[in-house]
């Protein structure tokens, strides 16, 4: 007898109401989040942004990106106290209450005024051209083999003077020019020339046939200002002194060069400026900055010192970026132009040079000047 096979059926369900169908919910559509506006350029100070420079400087100080916009406008200057310490009266060449001068190497000068607390407001100073005088004294700048090394080593001295410059502050560098000769010690005679014509001097050496070479212009004022671009420094100009009355070169085969340059470094976007003091008065009253090109005459001298420059050639360095009472720097004091401009204006000022016999006539000209 045979078995029936045995199916199972699954019940079927029965159709749902159409009261029980619920419609799928609709998704919510994407909201497209409006941009915001753009904050004005005067919002916002974030110590990584590109329009605020000098951040480590500031930091290191303690100082917000913000605060150093107020300080541009209301700088602070050091107390009488800090000027006139004892350890530094006691260093000093000369000491009086507005003028400091010392006589040392400049670097380790600098080192005493930062041990003392002191900060200055401007820097207005011509350092020693390469190859251009031998003041005779040991350790003197511009007489390095190479004009690279000569380079390296202005930049270091003014890496030591940003540690006592204050963020407000504005340093000033006259820098002019060297020829490269190549063909030995000079052997003629120019009496006008007297104070350049010395012995062997650096640029009379063979060279490298690469930057150094025979009648090579050696554009050592803008190669000083990139290397310090490449320490941070900001270069706001490379004013050009044009001089009236310039020493006649003796060439034959060249324009007589009758420029130098003085460029405007500064550490920070913000930084003290008194345009009023230096401007150009418009018809309405307004002031227009100065121009960057200055024609001022040479000095007449009347020191020892060979390469002293006229005290127009700092009025506007000085009247532009020096506060009330400020503090006008030179670390290559000289014939103590600065120093007689920024006294006889009301400010306060400090010289340093290597050599005593200038020493002495930056002290002679300050004494002078109080009589």
């Amino acid at each position: 007898m045979s078995a029936k096979k045995q199916t199972t059926s699954s019940p079927k369900k029965s159709p749902a109401k159409k009261s029980e169908l619920k419609p799928l919910a609709a998704k919510p559509s994407a909201k497209i989040p409006k941009p915001s506006p753009p904050k004005p350029a005067h919002e916002g100070y974030a110590e990584k942004w590109s329009l605020h420079p000098g951040e480590s400087l500031r930091r290191k100080r303690g100082i917000s990106a913000k605060e150093q916009q107020a300080r541009a406008k209301h700088p602070l200057v050091i107390s009488q106290d800090v000027f006139e310490s004892p350890a530094l009266r006691s260093k000093a060449f000369h000491a009086d209450k507005d003028c400091l001068i010392f006589c040392g190497d400049v670097r380790e000068v600098l080192g005493w005024l930062r041990e003392a607390g002191v900060y200055v407001d401007c820097v207005v100073t011509s350092p020693p051209f390469y190859g251009q005088r031998d003041y005779g004294v040991a350790g003197q700048i511009g007489f390095e083999q190479t004009p690279y090394e000569f380079i390296a080593k202005l930049v270091e001295v003014f890496g030591d003077v940003r540690e006592i410059l204050q963020t407000s502050g504005s340093v000033w560098v006259n820098l002019g020019d060297t020829y490269w000769n190549g063909r030995g010690e000079h052997r003629g005679k120019d009496s006008k020339q007297d104070a350049r014509r010395f012995g062997l001097r650096p640029q009379d050496r063979r060279g490298d046939g690469k930057l150094c070479k025979n009648k090579q212009l050696l554009l050592l004022p803008h190669r000083f200002a990139i290397a310090m671009q490449d320490k941070e420094w900001i270069v706001r100009n490379d004013n050009v002194w044009v001089k009236p009355n310039p020493i006649p070169d003796q060439v034959a085969d060249r324009s007589c060069m009758s420029h130098e340059y003085v460029f405007h470094f500064v550490t920070q976007r913000f930084y003290f400026y008194n345009r009023v003091a230096v401007g150009r008065k418009t018809t309405r009253g307004t002031y227009m900055p100065p121009a960057d090109t200055w024609e001022v005459p040479l000095s007449k001298g009347g020191t020892s010192h060979k390469a002293s420059f006229s005290q127009e050639l700092v009025r506007i360095p000085i009247l532009a970026t020096t506060p009330p009472r400020g503090i006008v720097l030179d670390p290559f004091g000289g014939s103590g132009t600065s120093l007689l401009f920024a006294k006889s204006h009301g400010f306060r000022s400090i010289g340093i040079d290597i050599k005593e016999e200038y020493c002495e006539v930056m002290r002679q000209t300050i004494r002078s000047n109080l009589l």
